[in-house]
């Protein structure tokens, strides 16, 4: 555990994209072999804005790295946090509950907080109306959204006290694990059942993705499945009856559109409908 710690203390920024890359191309790899739904579309046309919107997204965390950098020094020098401020532990463990703690301000706290305020639900908007959800979509968000996460991130950094290293690593794990549960990859449901008890598994995110509620506005975690069943956000559909998007904003041409996509979190707000107890 040292070692890995050690290791993403000082991680070069060409192995956090080549994480980034490799991971993409692993999953691409895979969902194209055993893919869950054989999708009608031109993969690569299809991957295009997805792929924009990953690099904006890595052109903002790149950028605002040394905010990072800065508050993870800060609270270690100044023993603040509540990892430090716990009684001495394994490192193993120290590190499980950083990064589970990670997980839930850098990504459970804002995608709740996301679909619950209008405003930034149009921002969060531009994920969810991807018709074909593939691993690709994994990093599909607006500018706006890539700064709202960053800075829940930033402040998850604060109150819990993670040093840079812990800090480095959740994010490789996170990024990973988005692209795993966003592959169009098919899984034994028995097995994505098991491990949804643990982590947050394919089929436990696609739900997320179902274009109707109350199936949006649930599974919001992203590594941990925890926290859905600690705040009850957890639902579960079966495979077969997952349709992708937003059924009130369902024009497949502008939502695979950058320029239009860019342009989302301005339109009138729409909130999606609720499934028939038929579909539920």
């Amino acid at each position: 555990m040292e070692t890995i710690i050690q290791y993403f203390e000082t991680i070069p920024s060409s192995h956090r994209s080549l994480i980034l890359v490799g991971g993409l191309t692993v999953f691409w790899l895979i969902e194209s072999g055993i893919p869950l739904f054989k999708f009608k579309y031109k993969k690569w046309k299809h991957a295009i804005p997805n792929l924009f919107f990953t690099l904006t997204t890595v052109v903002i965390n790149f950028g605002l790295a040394w905010l990072l950098l800065g508050t993870a020094d800060w609270v270690k020098v100044n023993d603040f946090g509540i990892i430090n401020w716990l009684p001495e532990m394994p490192l193993w463990l120290y590190a499980l509950i950083g990064v589970l703690l990670l997980d839930f301000f850098g990504a459970y706290l804002p995608h709740y907080v996301e679909h619950k305020v209008k405003p930034l639900w149009m921002v969060h908007l531009v994920h969810h109306t991807d018709h074909n959800v593939d691993t690709t979509t994994a990093n599909r968000h607006h500018p706006i959204e890539s700064l709202i996460r960053f800075a829940f991130t930033l402040f998850g950094v604060f109150i819990v006290g993670t040093p840079i290293a812990l800090v480095f690593l959740y994010q490789s794990l996170s990024l990973v694990f988005s692209q795993f549960t966003h592959a169009n990859l098919r899984m034994s449901k028995g097995l994505d059942k098991a491990l949804s008890y643990v982590i947050v598994s394919p089929d436990m995110h696609k739900t997320h993705h179902h274009y109707r509620l109350p199936y949006t506005d649930s599974n919001y975690g992203n590594i941990f499945s925890i926290w859905d069943r600690i705040f009850g956000t957890y639902m579960y559909l079966d495979r077969e009856k997952l349709v992708y998007g937003v059924d009130v904003f369902p024009d497949e041409s502008k939502n695979s559109h950058v320029g239009e996509l860019l342009k989302q979190p301005f339109q009138k707000y729409e909130k999606p409908t609720l499934s028939s107890e038929s579909e539920i």
